[in-house]
Order: C-alpha cells, then structure tokens, then sequence
C-alpha cells in the first residue's frame, strides 16, 4: 500500500494556499473546488505550479479539518485574491512515503506509515501533509494515483 518511508529534510516552500475549517463529514465537498479555485487564481498571475496540489492539515482530523489546500509556486510572489492568500510549507524534517492506489485508501495509508514512523522511534509533529502526484486527471484506474504522504518527525527518541 505504501513505498519504503524514508527521512528528508526539505527547505521551506512558497506556496498559494486557501485555509479551511470544516466539518470532517465535509472535506471532501470543499477540496476539489478549493483546488481549483487555487490554480485559477496562481494562473490569473502568470505563475506557474512548482510542484503538485497539497493539502497541509494542522492537526489530526477530529470532528473538524484545520488544514489549507496550496500549491507550490517556486520564488513567485502571489497576491491575495478571493480566498487564495500566499502561504509557505515550512522547512522540516520529514518522514515520507508513496501511497498508491485511490483516496478512499489514505486512512490505512496514513495507519501504515504512522505504524513504520512509530517502529523507528521517531517523535512527529501533530501536522501532515499530503500532494497529489497522480490522481483522477491522470485516468481512471484508481491503482495507478499515487500520493506523497509528509509527516513531520523530531529526533529519534
């Protein structure tokens, strides 16, 4: 279900981002149009993407989801428009993985990876964050996305 996790450490990134707080049960309603409205806004400027759509969650989800929906826009400067404010993914040390196959997976995904982060004595953050390699505009065949999973992690313990 996932790749072999490793350790990264990543730079800071610029990014295009909208923040949401919704009901869990709601997620999944705002997401796509949260995106799409992100890239319109980043194409209206002339910037293009530097990377993949992300979702950055703040915290594990509870009976609400605090996270932004973004995507990276290299040393672009993006201005505020609407919803869409400019943002940053923070420098980190990461645990990351490579979940393959379709979204409605990601929760034993997430379980997996959390398990391998937990084996190998590392602490995490209580933030996340997911990008979307290859997904349904990639063709139908759910087997075929893959997702970037990202979790923070502190010295080994």
């Amino acid at each position: 279900m996932i790749d072999t996790p490793r350790i990264v450490k990543t730079e800071s990134q610029r990014s295009a981002i909208i923040r949401l707080t919704v009901p869990r049960a709601d997620i999944q309603k705002v997401m796509g149009p949260a995106m799409g409205e992100v890239m319109a806004a980043v194409a209206a400027q002339g910037i293009k993407p530097a990377g993949p759509v992300f979702t950055h969650h703040f915290r594990m989800p509870s009976e609400t989801c605090d996270f932004e929906v973004g995507v990276p826009v290299g040393s672009a400067t993006v201005k505020a428009t609407g919803r869409v404010q400019p943002g940053t993914l923070p420098a980190a040390t990461l645990a990351r993985t490579i979940y393959r196959g379709g979204y409605g997976g990601l929760g034993s995904g997430w379980s997996e990876f959390g398990s391998w982060i937990t084996a190998h004595g590392h602490a995490v953050a209580p933030e996340f964050w997911e990008s979307y390699l290859k997904g349904p505009e990639s063709g139908p065949d759910s087997t075929k996305w893959e997702t970037e999973l990202s979790r923070p992690i502190a010295a080994k313990a």
